[in-house]
């Protein structure tokens, strides 16, 4: 007789940690239930469960059929009151930031890859100068030298009545009106060092739970990263201290250089041109001493880049103090310096120094350059097809902060001009009071009408393409839903949102040849402005009518429109965090772009999965640990990125016990493709080889998540679909009203979402039937999951 053998064993509780994506899902929606209680966490990040729930542990009886379901929400780390749209101001920095990322795959770290980051912070640098620069045009050279200095502007504005040269006052010398004006640009860079600093504080400055960390020997050799571990796995990836509080130091710095630069400039500049009571070395010896600073800026940006593979502690302390407080200092002398009395010194034309935009604009497409051969060597070595742009998605999108950066600084002074000017246009000479800003600064404004004639070229091309797409859909549609009697304006309906969907795939080449343009455009305009020394509208003159029209009409229509879509930007920004339906739909840029840690630009916005991951992680870790039961992390969007990386954060016998169910996921179809060195397909394989088992559910109507495309790898598949999207075409006796058409949303409301959650959970400890002991007393188990995995 065979031995007997008892009854199934129960497998233990099992979890579902539910996180959503982006556009503020509450955990009432999440829970599908009004009454939820927070488990832990804060009210910035917390996890909840359902009233009901909260005992669960206690009556594991109650849930032998179903997972406990628990609900991460994180939605006021990237949303919370209007105030955090001033964060849209910072979109240049997270911008660049996002291009330190997007680095091609690389077998080894070589002097490429470290060249590769040395670039892209150099760029980051050239910006946080841009910036200032920018402040400083407006405050020093257009309020405090121009206008100050010329009374039919100072008269009509009373507020600057005590700088006006008409007054003959103890501030009317342009040196004292310069060091005044410079608290307006040494404030801003304030600003911005503290917001770095609390926001560090406030969201990244979180560890995983003690001994959650995995080591090198916990994941499988060949994945293409050094030791087989892949970036996102390394114990200090989510926690930057000490590369932040560096480029923090050095970004403030070059801040205050930069407007020490500006006010000793001028006085330097005017003791060197006549006969000053201020002795002219003590100008050259405050330069020199500038410059100095300026090189160990530089060399502090360059020394140093991330460091992951352990939990770095340390800070320079001595750098992050010093640094910055002997620029500050140097920025107070410069102040003394201008302040000196000079009784014949008077402001004439622009300040001088303006040419820094220019050098600023150089320096900025050279570095676009290098990073562009760069990146094309590192994907020449190691090249992975699905990568966007054969490699070069860094430089473009490093060139798109250096545009965005320049739009926002050109518009910001073109309008300040405009409003100081009066009926006048600055820059034009008739009917004009001040000069107006920088030449450049037009020339730059005059590209964006050119740029927006090429953008629409595509855009048509795309729109055609789409059209004859959807129709090419179209008998297909018909088949698949098997209908006797195909209504044809619902067959167009499905068939326009599958191919509008595709259109996410086509972002990239759209991007790329556009920042190619803007790269000459701008070259062009450097050369331009050099070349005559007048904006657009008057360098054309004499060369015909229609040139002449021309380069008006791009000079005016550019001018408007930075200054038009700055201010669009700003209450666009501030709707999106007040309203939910304006979030979902800009939002899946913003939580990309602040998704990544901040290693290039310290003044980036804040990083919330430098929060979210290892809250994640900690609450995975400890709840198996206690309850040594199984888990299903089920992430939606975003979420679904946020849900890898924590399981990457995972050690191996924490990672026996939880299986990834991820739904309308951008892993492969944004991050994969951007960001091949994290989520391309060595990483990816090797999440699929260490998780006990994964599944990822997409749909054809979604413009934003698909598939993660290892069905290639060993081990069970991991993509499930498309799924069919609407689940009835028309109207049924059971389904009287048209079926909405999902795309990217309530994954849930689909059986299949079900029907995969429990075959994960089976498949993750599946029930076993314990044999009776044998002779030796040892019960033999006799399987093991359907991954081939131990469950742990």
């Amino acid at each position: 007789m065979p031995p007997a053998s008892q009854a199934p064993q129960s497998p233990g509780p099992a979890l579902e940690l539910l996180v959503h994506g982006v556009g503020g899902t509450t955990p009432q929606e999440m829970l599908d239930d009004p009454r939820t209680v927070r488990i832990t966490g804060d009210a910035t990040a917390a996890i909840y469960r359902r009233a009901e729930d909260t005992d669960a542990e206690q009556h594991p009886e109650r849930y032998r059929d179903r997972p406990i379901p628990e609900a991460y929400c994180w939605s006021n780390l990237t949303s919370g009151n209007g105030s955090r749209a001033l964060w849209l101001l910072l979109l240049p920095f997270m911008v660049v930031n996002l291009a330190h990322w997007m680095r091609p795959t690389a077998r080894a770290r070589t002097r490429a890859v470290r060249l590769y980051g040395v670039v892209v912070r150099l760029v980051a640098l050239s910006l946080t100068a841009l910036l200032t620069a920018a402040a400083c045009e407006v405050a020093l050279d257009l309020v405090a030298w121009q206008c100050a200095g010329v009374p039919a502007c100072s008269d009509q504005r009373s507020w600057l009545g005590f700088l006006s040269t008409a007054q003959g006052g103890w501030w009317s010398q342009p040196g004292r009106r310069l060091a005044l004006a410079a608290v307006v640009p040494t404030a801003l860079v304030m600003l911005l060092w503290f917001l770095s600093n609390r926001t560090w504080s406030a969201y990244e400055s979180q560890r995983t739970l003690t001994g959650s960390a995995p080591d090198d020997d916990t994941y499988d050799s060949g994945a293409g990263t050094p030791s087989g571990v892949p970036a996102l796995a390394r114990p200090g990836f989510w926690y930057g201290r000490r590369l932040v509080a560096r480029l923090r130091a050095a970004h403030t710095a070059a801040g205050f250089l930069t407007v020490a630069a500006s006010v000793a400039g001028a006085a330097a500049r005017h003791d060197r041109s006549v006969a000053s009571p201020v002795p002219g070395f003590v100008g050259r010896l405050i330069e020199a001493t500038l410059l100095l600073c300026g090189f160990v800026v530089v060399w502090v940006v360059c020394r140093r880049g991330r460091s992951e593979r352990r939990l770095d502690n340390k800070l320079d302390r001595a750098l992050i103090t010093y640094l910055p407080g002997v620029a500050l200092a140097l920025l107070v002398l410069s102040a003394a310096y201008a302040a000196w009395s000079r009784p014949g010194w008077v402001s004439s034309g622009t300040l001088p120094g303006d040419f820094a935009f220019s050098f600023l604009a150089i320096g900025q497409g050279t570095l676009v350059v290098v990073l562009a051969a760069v990146s094309l060597g590192l994907y020449h070595r190691t090249p992975e097809a699905r990568t966007v742009l054969y490699g070069l998605g860094g430089p473009v999108v490093a060139m798109l902060a250096c545009a965005l950066g320049g739009v926002m600084s050109g518009g910001v002074s073109q309008r300040v001009a405009d409003w100081l000017d009066g009926p006048g246009t600055p820059g034009m000479g008739k009917g004009s009071v001040i000069p107006g800003p920088p030449v450049l600064l037009s020339w730059q404004a005059s590209i964006i009408p050119v740029l927006l004639v090429l953008l629409a070229l595509p855009t048509l091309f795309l729109l055609a393409r789409t059209w004859r797409t959807a129709r090419a859909m179209e008998p297909g549609i018909d088949r698949e839903y098997a209908e006797g009697r195909p209504e044809p304006a619902r067959t167009r309906q499905i068939a326009r949102v599958r191919a509008a969907a595709g259109l996410t795939d086509s972002v990239a080449w759209m991007l790329g040849p556009l920042c190619g343009a803007a790269l000459l455009l701008g070259a062009g305009a450097v050369l331009g402005a050099w070349a005559t020394g007048e904006v657009p509208g008057l360098a054309m003159k004499g060369s015909g009518a229609f040139l002449e029209s021309l380069a008006d009409a791009a000079q005016s229509t550019g001018s408007w429109m930075v200054g038009l879509g700055f201010i669009l930007f700003v209450t666009w920004g501030r709707r999106a965090y007040r309203d939910a339906s304006a979030r979902r739909t800009i939002g899946i840029l913003w939580d990309v772009g602040t998704f990544w840690p901040r290693a290039a630009h310290p003044f980036a916005p804040p990083c919330y999965a430098e929060r979210a991951v290892p809250d994640l992680a900690s609450r995975m870790s400890g709840w198996t640990g206690l309850t040594h039961g199984r888990l299903v992390i089920s992430g939606h969007s975003q979420g679904s990125v946020l849900a890898a990386s924590a399981v990457w954060q995972l050690p191996a016998h924490t990672r026996g016990r939880v299986a990834l169910l991820t739904y309308g996921s951008p892993i492969e179809r944004l991050y994969g493709r951007w960001f091949p060195a994290y989520f391309g397909t060595g990483p990816m394989q090797v999440l699929h080889r260490s998780v006990h088992c994964w599944r990822n559910l997409w749909r054809a109507t979604d413009p934003i998540g698909g598939r993660v495309r290892l069905d290639d790898v060993t081990g069970p598949e991991v993509d499930r679909g498309p799924l069919r999207d609407p689940l009835v075409y028309g109207r049924t006796p059971e389904h009287p009203l048209p079926e909405a058409i999902l795309g990217h949303g309530d994954y849930q409301a689909d059986p299949v979402f079900a029907e995969e959650r429990a075959a994960l959970l089976e498949r993750l400890d599946p029930v076993v039937p314990r044999q009776a002991a044998g002779a030796d007393g040892a019960g033999a188990p006799q399987g093991q999951g359907s991954s081939g995995k131990s469950s742990g």
